[in-house]
C-alpha cells in the first residue's frame, strides 16, 4: 500500500516537473529578445552645407572670329593651340568669290541686255558725232559773223546769236557725251554678267585678310577647307587658355542658396581639387531638359579659380568638373548622422541607446548637408544613437551592439 501510494506520487511530481519546465520555455520563447544595432556617436565640431553640380571650364575672353565680307575664303593653316598675335597673326584670308552660273533663260536674259546695252552704245556714239558737226559748223558760222561785224555788215545782236549758238552746241555736245559714257558703263555691267566662273578664284583683286583681334592661343578652328562663305559665317574660336572660369546651371532653388564670394571646390576634372570663389549669378534664368525627361528652370552662375596664376597646364577650355558650393557653415555644431534620423509626424526622433534599451527622442535639427544633421535640442554629445533603426526597434526595446 505504502509502495503504491509512493509511485502515485513520483509520477505526480514528474510530471508536475515536466509542465513547469515546458512552461518555462513558451514564456522564454515569448520573451522579446535584444535587437542588434549599429550606434554613432552625437559629436561636436565643423560642419558645412554644399550645393554640389557640374559644371565646364570656358576661358574668359574668347573671341569668334567671323568672315567680316561674303567670298571665298582660302584653307586656313592654323592648328588649335597655335599662338596669335593682335593685329599681326593672319588668321584668314577671303577672296572675291567666282561669280554665279547662269542657266539658259539667264544667260538669254543677259545677253540680249548686253546686246541692248551696246546698240544703246552706238546710238549715243552718232549723238555724239552729230553734236561735234553741229559744234563745228556754229564756230565757223561765228567766225564769218565776226567779220561782217568789224565791216559794219551785220548788227551787234546777229554778233551775239551767233557766240549763243556756239555755247548751246557746246553744251549740247558735252551732254551727248555723258549719255554715251553711261551707255558704255551699262555696256560693260551686262558684259560683266556673262563672266563664267573660273574654279580658282584667280584674276580677281586681292584680298581681305582677317587678323587676331587679341593675344593667346587658338582654341578652336570652326570653318578649316577653303569654300564660299557668307558674311558673318564662324571661322575661328581664339582666347587666353591661362584665364579660365566655370560656368554651373543651377536649379533656381538651389542658386537661391548662395552667395556671391562664397567657397567653391572644384574636383574631379583629372586632377586635385582646386580652390575657387562664386563670382557672379546670372540675372535670368532658362528652361533645360532633365535625362528624364523633366523641364527644370536652371541658372548659371559662374566661379573664378582662387589663384588663376598656377592653373595646371592640363586643364583647359570646356573641360567637365563638379563643384561644392558652400552654402553654410560653421565651426562649433552638435551634429548627429542623418542616418539614424526618422520622421515622427512632423517632427524629426532618433533613438537613443540607454544602458542597452532604445529611448525614443523627439527633436529639433537645423541645418542638413545628406551625411549629418545640426542638433538644435533634444540630444547632447556623447549620447549614441541607434543607426537605421528598423520596425523591430521601439521605445524601451533591448539593444545589443552588433558584432560583440
Amino acid at each position: 500500500m505504502t509502495t503504491e501510494r509512493t509511485r502515485k506520487s513520483g509520477r505526480t511530481l514528474f510530471w508536475g516537473a515536466l509542465a513547469l519546465a515546458l512552461a518555462a520555455a513558451v514564456g522564454w520563447s515569448f520573451m522579446p529578445r535584444p535587437v542588434a544595432v549599429d550606434l554613432a556617436a552625437v559629436t561636436e565640431g565643423a560642419m558645412t552645407v554644399n550645393v554640389e553640380s557640374e559644371g565646364r571650364t570656358r576661358v574668359k575672353d574668347m573671341y569668334v572670329i567671323s568672315a567680316p565680307a561674303a567670298g571665298r575664303l582660302m584653307r586656313i593653316d592654323a592648328e588649335a593651340g597655335d599662338e596669335v598675335l593682335a593685329g599681326v597673326t593672319r588668321l584668314a584670308v577671303i577672296e572675291p568669290a567666282d561669280p554665279t552660273i547662269l542657266d539658259r533663260r539667264s544667260r538669254a536674259e543677259a545677253e540680249a541686255t548686253a546686246q541692248a546695252a551696246a546698240d544703246a552704245l552706238t546710238l549715243a556714239s552718232a549723238d555724239v558725232d552729230r553734236a561735234k558737226a553741229e559744234l563745228s559748223f556754229a564756230r565757223s558760222e561765228l567766225d564769218r559773223a565776226r567779220k561782217l561785224s568789224k565791216n559794219g555788215n551785220i548788227s551787234a545782236r546777229d554778233l551775239d546769236l551767233a557766240k549763243l549758238e556756239v555755247a548751246t552746241k557746246q553744251a549740247r555736245l558735252r551732254s551727248v557725251e555723258a549719255q554715251a559714257q553711261v551707255r558704255r558703263h551699262e555696256l560693260e555691267t551686262a558684259r560683266a554678267r556673262l563672266l563664267a566662273p573660273n574654279g580658282n578664284g584667280q584674276g580677281w583683286e586681292c584680298c581681305v585678310d582677317v587678323t587676331a583681334p587679341a593675344d593667346g592661343r587658338v582654341l578652336r578652328v570652326l570653318h578649316k577647307s577653303e569654300g564660299v562663305v557668307a558674311a558673318g559665317t564662324p571661322l575661328i574660336e581664339i582666347g587666353n587658355p591661362g584665364r579660365l572660369e566655370v560656368v554651373v546651371d543651377l536649379l533656381t532653388t538651389d542658386a537661391a542658396k548662395v552667395r556671391e564670394g562664397a567657397p567653391v571646390s572644384i574636383k574631379n576634372w583629372g586632377g586635385p581639387a582646386l580652390e575657387g570663389r562664386l563670382n557672379r549669378i546670372e540675372p535670368f534664368g532658362y528652361t533645360k531638359t532633365s535625362v528624364l525627361g523633366i523641364d527644370e528652370q536652371r541658372v548659371d552662375v559662374i566661379v573664378d579659380f582662387a589663384d588663376p596664376d598656377t592653373l595646371p597646364r592640363a586643364l583647359g577650355h570646356g573641360f567637365r568638373v563638379e563643384v561644392e558650393i558652400v552654402e553654410w557653415q560653421a565651426d562649433k555644431v552638435l551634429k548627429a548622422p542623418m542616418a539614424a534620423l526618422f520622421r515622427l509626424g512632423d517632427e524629426w526622433a532618433a533613438y537613443v541607446d540607454e544602458a542597452g534599451t532604445a529611448r525614443l527622442t523627439p527633436l529639433r535639427i537645423g541645418h542638413q548637408n545628406g551625411r549629418e544633421a545640426e542638433v538644435l535640442s533634444g540630444l547632447e554629445a556623447g549620447d549614441r544613437v541607434v543607426l537605421h533603426p528598423s520596425d523591430a526597434i521601439n521605445d524601451g526595446r533591448a539593444l545589443t551592439v552588433r558584432g560583440d
